[in-house]
């Protein structure tokens, strides 16, 4: 076998090929290799005949664990180390765990019940004998290699089946703000058995019933923190403990009794000189500051030191839960630019040099995203730079704002944007508190902060009506609060900028208003109907391919028809029915495909459509999982129209779209109506014809140039002015715009412009005035004041 290491041990192995992948990995190459066994001089009748004999029965691997795996895994030697690895981690825990035994004498028993009995009846039959050895090679500081010795021990039980289940018990009541520390707390106390709890040199505490030995220290540092509730009435701020008591109370007055009497509500009074009253206070400050609220620790100290600390707080007060433990967060390692720090390799960074390049804030919200839970988490420093940057755009946009606030809306906050912005932050501001009790640092800045300023940046592009001045400045509040506890100084900052009269370290959590769930879903559907719509407006200027190769992409559309559904079509409304009827029935869980696809196809209404049920049926079934029952609502909890009609500017901008209609389905041709449902609204795009015009600026040293712009039938001043604006962002006042048309169409634009006198030979148009085109003269007539005119090819626009 060629693990076998010859400095270990005998050298010597029994061979298990039954469950032992590398045993039958050796056992097929001696059999199968002729050369292999001249080589070691083993006859053909010394392992021929032999197959692997069941011991185990390991639930879905059978009794023949290690033949299975490495089928599976298709190993064909000892030399395929990294599979044999894999299948060795596949079969021994479950084996371990779940296997039941085969062998007479313990037939139908666990392994892991078994395990130590066989131990000790091979010990007792001096068939075995017990020596201990580390998991793997440790190198001393002298670069010696070390072994075990086996000496005189003091041992903890953690095995003791009352201990054990008493700190069972304290697990169950703690909070362990992840799934996976909790299971590896479950798995520890599982397996935990005897611990030596002493060594004879070193720093620690003399064992009291054996002062040879010193307490090593995972054993010692468990229950510490009780006596850190009184220490500063012990020894001041001294930390040595040699500075002068407050109390005046000597090391040597800390009996066992004295103790006592602090820790148990129960204790008598004890014997010694400290007054009633100092003794009194301390029982009273432990009281006030017992139990542990929240222990910090490495994920690799579950399985020991947090193991014991749970084990000793059940030992020290076996009938008082109120004294265990209440919660362990466990985190992981911290990894620098994904990869394990190392003064070695160079990949270091001091907690000076990386407050120096990045702030204190800085490193503070690069730390805080860089993970969460038992997870390792990457400090990587180009996240760091980027994070800074969107601080420093913060505090940026919160001065612009504060300069800017008389240009921002006033009056009530009732719009679409206003209402769904209000119920975003508090939404926003509850979730963070939730995330900041469970210390989920990077949850909380993904609520907080990442997620609280996307709800602003979307009521900035969609509030066209300008926002809110109240809504901002109750935003710049919160935001200021919610990323307190993770960026104070440029937090407190931010608070000076809006004229506080405290500090912001007396401030208040920000209290969460109502939140309107539906009203939030309507403003996704919003985003997603814009999103969708832009797709369709990508994929119609990109048509498919003629059978030549080539093809002339259409014109860019000025007008879209956006169709809604008040309901599903009847095929899918049938679909949706019954899976809603099953869900019902079935608390929550649907049936296999197969069934839904025999019951929807027996319904004569569906016969024709069975091709696009079923993948109808699977959307259904992911969204369900995402967004919950609501997906199986056969009408909308919201009315999707009003929703697009009160967006209806900002769809039309972001698409550059002249004018955008909105229609029910109903209204619509078959297969519009087949293709359009709730929530999944059909658009069709068109181009209206236009005869273009040259809008000119005479203003002098305006900065305003000439622009061509399109006019359409039935356009008005107003229509004209804003497709202006679209193309000229300079012009930001559409109220300050003046439309004029020459008095000579042919002759004016060819007039040199006389400065002050821009509005001479020039005509205002009104606001009642109606373009009239001919696309095949390419000419442009105004109605006005019951008068019809020619315009020529050239208007004028002055900004006020």
């Amino acid at each position: 076998m060629l693990t076998i290491k010859e400095d270990k041990g005998t050298g010597v192995v029994t061979s298990v090929p039954s469950d032992a992948p590398d045993d039958i990995a050796a056992l097929r190459d001696i059999k199968k290799k002729e050369a292999l066994r001249e080589k070691y001089g083993i006859e053909d009748k010394m392992v021929l005949p032999f197959e692997p004999v069941p011991i185990i029965e390991i639930p879905g691997y059978g009794n023949l664990s290690a033949p299975l795996v490495c089928d599976e895994l298709k190993i064909q030697s000892q030399n395929d180390k990294e599979k044999l690895a894999e299948a060795k981690e596949k079969v021994y825990l479950k084996g371990f765990y779940e296997g039941i035994m085969l062998v007479e004498g313990y037939k139908g028993q666990k392994v892991q019940d078994v395990k130590k009995p066989i131990q000790r009846m091979m010990v007792e039959k001096g068939e075995a004998m017990i020596y201990m050895e580390p998991e793997k090679q440790v190198m001393s500081r002298s670069a010696d290699e070390c072994v075990v010795a086996l000496c005189d021990q003091w041992y903890l039980d953690y095995g003791d089946a009352e201990w054990k289940a008493k700190a069972n018990e304290a697990l169950k009541s703690l909070e362990t703000f992840c799934d996976e520390t909790r299971r590896n707390f479950e798995a520890t106390l599982a397996w935990l058995q005897e611990h030596a709890c002493s060594r004879t040199y070193g720093l620690g505490t003399r064992l009291p019933w054996d002062e040879q030995w010193l307490i090593e220290s995972l054993s010692d540092s468990t229950i510490y923190m009780a006596y850190y509730t009184v220490a500063h009435l012990l020894q001041g701020g001294v930390l040595n403990g040699q500075g002068p008591s407050p109390l005046g109370i000597k090391p040597e007055q800390m009996t066992r009794d004295v103790w006592d009497f602090i820790f148990f509500k129960t204790a008598p009074f004890p014997k010694t000189s400290i007054p009633k009253e100092h003794l009194q206070k301390l029982r009273r400050e432990f009281e006030y500051w017992y139990p542990v609220d929240v222990r910090v620790s490495g994920k690799d100290l579950v399985p020991n030191h947090l193991s014991y600390y749970l084990y000793n707080h059940v030992a020290v007060w076996p009938n008082d839960s109120g004294k265990w433990p209440q919660a362990v967060r466990a985190n992981g390692h911290l990894l620098l630019n994904s990869e394990k720090m190392s003064k070695s390799t160079g990949n270091f960074l001091t907690l000076t040099q990386a407050i120096d390049k990045f702030s204190a804030d800085g490193m503070r919200l690069a730390l805080a995203d860089a993970g969460d839970t038992v997870e390792d988490a990457n400090f990587v420093e180009t996240m760091a730079d980027a994070g800074i940057l969107r601080l420093y755009t913060w505090v940026e946009w919160v001065k612009e704002m504060i300069a800017n606030q008389n240009n921002l809306r006033s009056g009530p906050t009732d719009t679409f944007n206003d209402r769904v912005f209000a119920s975003e932050m508090n939404t926003g501001i509850l979730k963070t508190e939730q995330h900041y009790e469970r210390m989920m640092y990077k949850e909380a800045l993904k609520s907080g902060f990442f997620e609280f300023q996307a709800a602003k940046d979307k009521y900035r592009e969609l509030a066209i009506e300008g926002m809110h001045r109240d809504l901002v400045f109750q935003f710049i509040e919160r935001q200021t609060l919610l990323l307190a506890p993770i960026c104070p100084h440029l937090c407190e900052y931010t608070w000076g900028l809006l004229r506080k009269n405290t500090s912001l370290m007396k401030a208040s959590w920000p209290l969460a208003g109502p939140v309107d769930e539906v009203l939030i879903r309507s403003s996704q559907y919003l985003m997603e109907t814009a999103h969708d719509l832009r797709l369709r407006l990508k994929a119609y200027m990109l048509p498919p391919k003629n059978k030549k190769g080539d093809t002339k992409p259409p014109a860019k559309p000025s007008h879209c028809t956006i169709y809604v559904a008040k309901n599903y079509p009847t095929w899918q409304h049938s679909a949706l029915s019954l899976l809603g009827k099953h869900y019902k029935s079935n608390n929550g869980v649907l049936p296999d495909n197969k069934v839904i696809a025999s019951e929807l196809g027996a319904l004569p209404e569906l016969k024709k459509y069975m091709k696009r049920v079923m993948p109808f049926v699977a959307m259904i079934k992911e969204n369900l999982e995402k967004n919950g029952p609501r997906v199986l609502d056969l009408e909308l909890e919201f009315d999707e129209r009003a929703v697009i009609m009160e967006n209806l500017v900002y769809l039309t901008n972001s698409l550059e779209l002249e004018q955008i209609d909105v229609l029910f389905a109903s209204e619509a041709d078959d297969k519009i109506r087949e293709d359009c449902c709730p929530g999944k609204p059909f658009c069709v795009f068109r181009s209206e014809p236009a005869v273009s015009v040259s809008l000119i600026n005479p203003q002098p040293a305006s900065g305003l140039f000439s622009q061509k712009v399109d006019i359409r039938q039935g356009d008005s001043r107003d229509s004209i002015v804003r497709r202006l604006a679209k193309v000229n962002r300079l012009i930001k006042d559409l109220s300050r715009v003046k439309l004029m048309r020459y008095e000579d169409p042919l002759l004016g634009p060819r007039r040199v412009p006389v400065l002050g006198q821009e509005e001479q030979g020039k005509l205002p148009i009104s606001e009642k005035s109606v373009f009239s085109i001919n696309v095949e003269e390419k000419k442009i007539t105004l109605a006005d004041n019951g008068l019809t005119v020619d315009i020529g090819d050239t208007l004028v626009y002055l900004v006020q």
